[in-house]
């Protein structure tokens, strides 16, 4: 439905566009060309520039109407129940929610009936409580027509519980990721519009990979011995190298306190021009640190709209709530620098003041990229703030935990109140950001003494370069 109605529209609107343009170049330019003298050129660049114009305006128009368009037939109908249940799942971190969402979205509100399978084991997680999802014939029938190596994707089921093309015939469908089957029957699945089941699958997509993240940690972390196995697993979230990016330069340390740690960052290439860049701490240390941690970093990198940065934000606020866990929270930065425009748009959340290290005529000087957002994932977080800086060449970007200014010497003094972190940070500029944070690593460690660090270490660098 959602596909006709974009045809329909989109080609009457560049119908109708089509039409204004002729009018405009027949009526209109040449009484303008008469009453002027102006050259050719001069005429000729016009007409360019009134067709880019309407060229513009179309390409606006047509994104407006398609957005539109989706929005109203994902929400309206009967497809609304699948919209619902999708949005639900967006924030499911364990199959007791997941269970919960099934029966208060498709079963009460949409009168489906559901049945999960993990194919690989032959074990039937969950079913409705109700004839068809009970019966073992059906159960049987399910498990002979799909089994464990049926192709991933979206399927639609009939009457005899078998394959059918056309949706009309169908009594319903089901989706399979990584041997995990998830049936859902519906006499009228002919009325849910296209458009919702990819919306549907990635989500569901989603849903498996952070319960098998979480279940992971889980079990490693409830035997003692595995604790380096649990950093490992963790350090699997964190990038294994940057990613190549035009006009920008970036390098990263990580040091964990003990096996595992709260702090993380990542890199996410946008497009060619934006790049998102995080990085944060969770509160305390440990597993309950660790799985908040892994938390973050799939719900950020699971967002569809990496560059609303107000909803990334909400987003981990409400998956941390969501795990229930006493008194765990995040503080974190998320930076989306633009090469093109030439400036970095952030959020900081409570982030010890991340860097911005500029050259001036009298050399470098900093300017910091302060708190605009309270602590994540534990109060309620009020309107969340964009903050945008201009960069330039050679500007480099540093985001670091508190366990860098934090660093004390033998008399009790914070490295980042010094003037010798200001001019270390400002002298190692001009290098690589990997040469600036072996400059920083190295000031650390003999700043303290060669005692023992107090804190994780993590830090990111950024240098915007030609």
């Amino acid at each position: 439905m959602f596909k006709t109605k974009r045809r329909i529209t989109l080609l009457a609107v560049d119908f109708v566009l089509l039409v204004a343009l002729i009018f405009f170049s027949v009526s209109i330019i040449p009484v303008f060309k008469e009453e002027r003298s102006y050259s050719s050129v001069f005429t000729w660049i016009t007409s360019a520039a009134i067709f880019l114009s309407f060229t513009v305006i179309m390409h606006n128009l047509h994104s407006f109407l398609e957005e539109y368009l989706l929005h109203g037939s994902l929400y309206s109908g009967e497809t609304l129940f699948l919209t619902d249940f999708i949005n639900r799942l967006r924030y499911c971190y364990s199959y007791e929610e997941f269970y919960r969402i099934i029966q208060e979205h498709l079963e009460k509100k949409a009168d489906c009936s559901i049945m999960f399978v993990d194919r690989a084991k032959n074990y039937v997680l969950y079913n409705s409580p109700n004839r068809l999802t009970c019966d073992k014939e059906v159960m049987d029938t399910l498990n002979m027509n799909f089994p464990e190596s049926w192709k991933e994707g979206i399927h639609y089921i009939g009457d005899t519980f078998g394959i059918v093309s056309d949706v009309k015939k169908s009594r319903g469908f089901f989706l399979v990721y990584n041997k995990m089957h998830f049936y859902v029957f519906c006499r009228y699945t002919r009325l849910f519009d296209d458009s919702v089941y990819s919306n549907l699958y990635e989500e569901f997509s989603r849903f498996c990979n952070r319960t098998k993240t979480i279940s992971n940690l889980s079990e490693i972390a409830s035997l003692s011995q595995e604790w380096q196995q649990l950093a490992d697993t963790q350090r699997s979230f964190l990038p294994q190298q940057m990613p190549q990016i035009d006009h920008l330069e970036i390098a990263a340390y990580f040091r964990p306190l003990v096996n595992v740690s709260g702090d993380y960052y990542t890199v996410l290439p946008m497009t060619k021009s934006k790049t998102l860049l995080m990085l944060g701490d969770v509160s305390g240390k440990g597993l309950a640190a660790a799985l908040v941690m892994g938390l973050v970093m799939n719900t950020v990198k699971s967002m569809e709209r990496q560059d609303d940065l107000p909803s990334m934000i909400r987003a981990v606020d409400k998956a941390i709530k969501g795990m229930k866990l006493q008194d765990k929270y995040t503080v974190l930065f998320l930076g989306i620098v633009d090469t093109n425009t030439m400036t970095i748009s952030y959020v900081n959340a409570s982030m010890s003041d991340p860097l911005i290290i500029t050259r001036s005529p009298d050399g470098y000087r900093i300017k910091p990229l302060t708190s605009n957002c309270s602590l994540v994932g534990i109060i309620d977080i009020p309107e969340v703030e964009v903050t945008t800086q201009r960069l330039f060449r050679g500007d480099v970007i540093l985001m670091a935990s508190d366990g860098v200014s934090e660093v004390m010497d033998e008399n009790g003094v914070e490295l980042g109140t010094t003037k010798l972190y200001q001019n270390t940070i400002c002298t190692s500029a001009e290098k690589s950001p990997k040469d600036f944070i072996d400059d920083v690593v190295n000031l650390v460690h003999t700043y303290n003494g060669g005692r023992k660090l107090r804190d994780d270490l993590t830090m990111m660098v950024a240098k915007v370069v030609n």
